[in-house]
């Protein structure tokens, strides 16, 4: 019995001691601080959205406003108006480069940013409607020249007129390649004709010819022979 009752209180757990005392005290503390600053900032947020949600109408009512813009805000403070935006169906961007200057853009539907007022925006440049249309022209003339240039560049470089017909007075009616075939070889340049060298004759008249000057010689020959041994 004595032994039953001791495994007993042993397995019972020990009272605290005054350290332990003092550390969960400190860790109930730390617990309902964390506690109420996340209800203080949760508190903090409802209120912001309610307050951007009023602002948001009051912009969406206005029939004078276009755009508009809010003062450099927190991550959390733009998540919160980008999405109120895109609930009231604004369009909604973010610039700035440091994180401390990000700020928040409303556009209505109707009048959205072009590209190159966001990226004015983007340069930390201020928007002007009419310096941009200014610029829209000198770039659509620039263009303009630039093609006009071009073309008649081309229109020099591939003349409308024969050359032959402009210069016929100097080199005639006929070109240079169509009139050399009219040009006869100069003998004595000892540049012959190709026609001239085609023999016409037929095989035994070269074959007669050739005995007629093969039976000359040899009577020649013979001629010499009788005067010489005489």
């Amino acid at each position: 019995m004595a032994d039953l009752l001791g495994s007993i209180l042993n397995s019972m757990e020990k009272p605290p001691t005054v350290g332990d005392k003092e550390s969960r005290r400190k860790a109930r503390e730390q617990a309902a601080r964390l506690k109420k600053m996340e209800e203080q900032e949760k508190k903090r947020k409802a209120e912001f959205r309610r307050k951007m949600e009023k602002e948001v109408s009051d912009f969406i009512q206005d029939s004078l406003q276009q755009k508009r813009k809010y003062n450099p805000m927190g991550k959390i403070e733009r998540s919160i108006l980008h999405d109120v935006a895109e609930v009231a169906g604004l369009t909604s961007f973010s610039f700035g480069e440091d994180e401390e200057s990000r700020y928040v853009m409303l556009f209505k539907k109707e009048f959205a940013p072009s590209d190159e007022e966001l990226e004015a925006y983007r340069k930390g440049e201020e928007w002007d409607p009419k310096v941009a249309e200014q610029r829209r022209r000198l770039k659509e003339q620039a263009a303009l020249e630039e093609t006009e240039s071009s073309q008649t560049k081309k229109a020099e470089t591939c003349p409308n007129s024969n050359y032959r017909d402009k210069y016929s007075h100097l080199i005639g009616t006929s070109a240079a390649k169509d009139a050399a075939h009219t040009l006869e070889a100069n003998s004595t340049y000892g540049c012959v004709p190709v026609a001239n060298k085609r023999d016409t004759r037929s095989i035994e008249e070269a074959m007669n010819e050739m005995r007629a000057k093969k039976r000359q010689k040899q009577e020649g020959d013979s001629g010499a022979r009788s005067s010489s041994s005489s």
